[in-house]
């Protein structure tokens, strides 16, 4: 386990998609901004110290997404949150989730990293493209941090995020009128108790859209990168799967958000530089450090950081993923991948599993080998 300046930078690959979720679900749905810091970094702690790898602690991007876009409660967060970590954790401690890997043929595997990751570097450049040319936030900070990933890019041992990091820093603290209209302190840790239509409302709107996604990309497809990055050492999906339940069932109904360990993160981490898991030991500690110190004013200083640097790390963590879809080199291995990319992209991760399942039991039934 290493602590120096690439595992710093490494730790900060995964901001690009931390941060803007973060942000608008303690700006949109009330979340702490302290409990969710105080939460992820003692899970980021917690995962580095036990599995050694820079595996990411990512907001449930499907909860997320409707929690922010439908408005929904903490109490739903929190039930959405506590009922798909009880439902994968269960999964994981049963074995179930070796049967979704068996059953889920390796082309298809890669084409969830493939399309999760061409969705987040679109992501990324759309915060780019959607901001104005001049300012402290805007399309040429962006086209600088573009610029130094590139110059970078062979220079494993350059801490580019960190530079990219501590260049926001200070072009938030250059925006003196935002940190001027912070609320500073923190009311610590509460108890949520969500009733019987709160429970229904997270559970359908929340829960189940995220179970699928968290169980391909976040167990699966987190399980099959750390293997490719980490030959001999890969985390087992069952393992994987228990790590996530357990995150969600004692934290959510504390007010933390819904987390999950996400193949895009992984990637993002291990493109900047991290190797151990003394990257996210780290990053960790910073977190809670952050949340003891700012409480509920860490929500308003992340909205603050500059879109444009943080679209840059999207972009490059994203491409960072689709790379081992090289790998399905065979005409029917590859119509497999892309047909499972294109399906996520075209709609979410759930029917680019299905699309991909159907394509591969037509091609690749023949061949065993490309079904491993």
């Amino acid at each position: 386990m290493r602590f120096g300046l690439t595992e710093v930078s490494g730790a900060l690959g995964d901001l690009g998609t931390f941060v803007p979720l973060v942000a608008a679900l303690i700006a949109f749905c009330g979340l702490d901004g302290g409990t969710v810091l105080l939460f992820a970094g003692l899970f980021n702690v917690a995962t580095g110290l036990m599995f050694n790898q820079p595996l990411p602690v990512q907001p449930m991007k499907a909860i997320a997404a409707v929690a922010i876009g439908e408005g929904l409660a903490r109490t739903e967060i929190a039930a959405a949150g506590f009922a798909a970590g009880a439902i994968v954790l269960f999964v994981g401690v049963s074995g179930l989730v070796d049967l979704v890997k068996r059953l889920t043929p390796h082309a298809v595997v890669r084409g969830i990293q493939l399309g999760v990751g061409l969705k987040l570097a679109a992501k990324g450049l759309t915060m780019i493209l959607s901001l104005g040319w001049w300012g402290t936030n805007s399309r040429l900070i962006g086209i600088a941090g573009a610029l130094l990933v590139l110059l970078s890019w062979r220079r494993q041992r350059f801490p580019t995020a960190l530079v990219l990091f501590v260049c926001g820093l200070a072009l938030v603290v250059a925006g003196a009128a935002t940190l001027g209209a912070v609320s500073w302190g923190w009311g610590g840790i509460e108890t949520l108790w969500p009733n019987l239509s709160q429970w229904k409302s997270g559970i359908l709107r929340g829960a189940l859209p995220q179970i699928p996604l968290t169980l391909l990309n976040s167990v699966i497809a987190v399980c099959a990168l750390s293997e490719d990055y980490f030959p001999g050492r890969g985390i087992a999906p069952r393992t994987m799967a228990i790590s996530v339940g357990l995150m969600n069932t004692v934290s959510c109904m504390f007010g933390a958000m819904p987390v999950c360990h996400g193949s895009g993160g992984l990637a993002g981490q291990y493109r900047f530089g991290a190797r151990t898991g003394g990257s996210v030991v780290m990053l960790g500690i910073a977190k809670i450090a952050l949340a003891l110190a700012l409480g509920s004013a860490a929500g308003p200083l992340m909205q603050a950081f500059p879109a444009a640097l943080l679209g840059v790390m999207l972009v490059s963590s994203g491409m960072e993923l689709t790379l081992p879809a090289r790998d399905c080199a065979q005409r029917e291995a590859f119509f497999v991948a892309a047909a499972t990319a294109g399906g996520i992209l075209a709609v979410n991760t759930w029917v680019g599993f299905i699309v991909g399942l159907a394509a591969g039991i037509a091609l690749l039934r023949k061949d065993p080998k490309q079904q491993e």
